[in-house]
């Protein structure tokens, strides 16, 4: 039986007083991989937003690995994030830090302990992005698609059932966006996990086709569902 990953029905999203997006309805299954598109300022980053919990839900039911929106908090905000990875287009990594205390500060941030196993997680998602040997490097040592894959590790750390991928091939050459796109479809293999990856890139969508979720005129167009 599939799990449902996200729940959006009759939602409204709106930025401050502005209603961005209106009547929402979507759902996304666990192991799937789901493009957002649309034009800058047509709502995009507003649903992702959203869907972290950086924007409260004013109108409409929406459920996200499990957590009803309409019911969150700046207390309970901290538990829907630890089900969820976030990557991001500008990587946001410490920079005064190695990538080994990038990925040991958060997993200390979300309530990890014993150092073994602090430990053995930071390895096996370097592992997993093909970094294993570069944990002791500073941030600006490393390439751009390097970076990406570190900030891949990070979302990867508490096993997310969710990944939400903001442009995570926007600064990047083809011949590297390729390398990130294998590995974000790796993932959701490997891993079951969820991805809905925001992008500008039709290049990217056109060889790794998947569903599509287009915000336009206030709208959101689900290319799984053509009416």
């Amino acid at each position: 039986m599939s799990e449902t990953v996200i729940s959006l029905e009759n939602v409204n999203i709106y930025q401050g007083e502005s209603l961005v997006l209106q009547d929402v309805n979507f759902k996304v299954e666990k192991g799937e991989f789901v493009y957002l598109v649309g034009k800058t300022g047509t709502g995009k980053s507003s649903l992702l937003k959203t869907l972290y919990g950086e924007l409260s839900l004013k109108e409409g039911k929406a459920n996200v690995v499990g957590f009803d929106l309409s019911e969150m908090d700046w207390k309970k905000v901290p538990f829907l994030r630890r089900n969820l990875g976030v990557v991001f287009q500008d990587f946001q990594l410490l920079t005064d830090r190695t990538v080994y205390d990038n990925l040991k500060f958060v997993l200390k941030a979300t309530g990890w302990k014993e150092e073994k196993l602090i430990e053995e997680k930071i390895n096996d998602v370097l592992d997993k992005v093909g970094l294993k040997s570069k944990g002791f490097k500073m941030p600006f040592e490393m390439s751009g698609g390097e970076q990406q894959r570190v900030d891949i590790a990070r979302a990867l750390l508490n096993s997310p059932k969710l990944i939400l991928a903001d442009e995570p091939t926007g600064n990047l050459d083809p011949e590297t966006s390729d390398e990130i796109m294998q590995l974000l479809f790796q993932i959701v293999e490997d891993y079951n996990a969820t991805i809905l990856m925001a992008t500008h890139d039709f290049i990217v969508i056109n060889r790794y086709p998947s569903r599509i979720l287009k915000t336009e005129r206030g709208l959101v167009f689900d290319s799984s569902n053509p009416s």
